[in-house]
């Protein structure tokens, strides 16, 4: 089970007013994050009725190497860059069952 595959579903809502911001500061972390150890894909959506949400659909080769992902530099400078401008953030760790 340890080296299962994990898909990441992450929701962003950002503030009205921080919508710019926020996109350009999630698009940055597309690039780097694709070539890291583990990503299968790490792809980016904007909901079509309300913009201000965004949603990340990633998969990883396992929970260990997404772990690594998430304690890497780029995603602290993201949290840092994007403080106060976040309404709500809902991460969900699934696997894929069928």
């Amino acid at each position: 089970m340890a080296n299962q595959k994990l898909t990441i579903v992450a929701k962003i809502l950002a503030k009205e007013e921080k919508r710019d911001l926020v996109k350009n500061e999630l698009l940055k972390l597309i690039d780097i994050t694709k070539a890291e150890k583990g990503c299968i894909n790490y792809d980016l959506h904007q909901d079509n009725q309300n913009g201000n949400l965004f949603l990340f659909y990633e998969n990883w080769e396992s929970r260990e190497l997404w772990q690594e992902h998430m304690n890497n530099a780029h995603l602290a400078d993201y949290i840092k860059a994007t403080d106060g401008a976040v309404e709500k953030f809902v991460l969900n760790e699934m696997t894929h069952i069928g």
